[in-house]
């Protein structure tokens, strides 16, 4: 099947699975213990946004958990907690997405993931949302220890399932990670919400508008 200047349409789309399938709030691990500014403080004198991309690169959580320390115990103790209770970051589906997922498989589209995701957390996320289940695998950052933007992890993907990127959507909430799959060929789509990308889709042509 071809587009309207003879180009092949979209055979595959791609999903980042955080804020795209599965909603993700990280003050929600410890939310009865540190209000939501409390939290923010911590979060900006441990530099907790560091210490989550070294775990979604592969680093141990127990390393992690160590590095949070070796500046202040008491940030390691937020951390720890943080990581035995990361179950409760994940607040469900995203809103209307299974029911798109649903729609795609069914179509015939090829769906994979690609996730900037801890390995030893990954497991909680097909529980929390079913949808997950439904693509054909997830490409884990953590476990490849390459984490988006960087262009390795791209055609890594490409690799492994054997993907021609023009001829691949993907899907992800943030600009950059879309950047870095749009310089490398790949047809890129900004999430912000189910109905938003399924009109993108449609004008894809590989949904009916």
């Amino acid at each position: 099947m071809t587009g309207t200047h003879g180009s092949l349409l979209p055979s595959t789309v791609v999903f980042d699975l955080r804020n795209v399938l599965i909603g993700w709030d990280q003050t929600g691990p410890l939310a009865d213990r540190m209000s939501r500014e409390e939290w923010n403080q911590f979060a900006a004198e441990a530099d907790f946004t560091s210490l989550n991309t070294a775990s979604d690169s592969g680093v141990p959580v127990k390393d992690i958990i160590a590095r949070a320390a070796r500046n202040d115990p008491r940030h390691g103790e937020v951390v720890a907690a943080y990581y035995e209770r990361f179950d409760l970051s994940l607040t469900g589906p995203i809103e209307g997405m299974a029911e798109l997922v649903a729609e795609l498989k069914a179509s015939g589209l090829r769906l994979l993931g690609l996730s900037n995701w801890s390995a030893e957390t990954f497991h909680h996320a097909p529980t929390v949302a079913p949808a997950i289940n439904e693509l054909e695998d997830v490409v884990v950052s953590g476990r490849e220890k390459l984490v988006k933007p960087d262009p390795e992890i791209f055609r890594l993907l490409c690799r492994r399932f054997h993907l021609v990127p023009e001829q691949t959507v993907f899907v992800d909430d943030l600009a950059t990670n879309i950047d870095a799959a749009k310089k490398l060929g790949f047809i890129g789509l900004v999430f912000t919400d189910a109905q938003t990308l399924r009109e993108d889709l449609a004008s894809l042509g590989v949904l009916a508008s």
